[in-house]
């Protein structure tokens, strides 16, 4: 796996994990907390979301979904 692939999926599942610990977070927070652009953030909310794990509560605001995860 190249090393930008292994940042971004570490990345997402920081974002997952950040979230999971908050409740729900805006897309402002992600980008202050881990010091990336709106728009990587939103790429990384759209795998998520993608994949069931997270979902929109409003406008720029971001909760998990029920899903069951093990995280490693």
């Amino acid at each position: 796996m190249k090393p930008s692939t292994d940042r971004m999926l570490t990345r997402i599942k920081s974002v997952y994990l950040f979230i999971k610990q908050k409740g729900s977070v805006s897309t402002h927070e992600l980008t202050e907390e881990f010091g990336t652009t709106e728009r990587t953030i939103q790429r990384d909310l759209h795998v998520l979301e993608y994949n069931d794990l997270v979902t929109p509560t409003g406008r720029g605001v971001w909760t998990t979904t029920d899903k069951k995860t093990i995280v490693s």
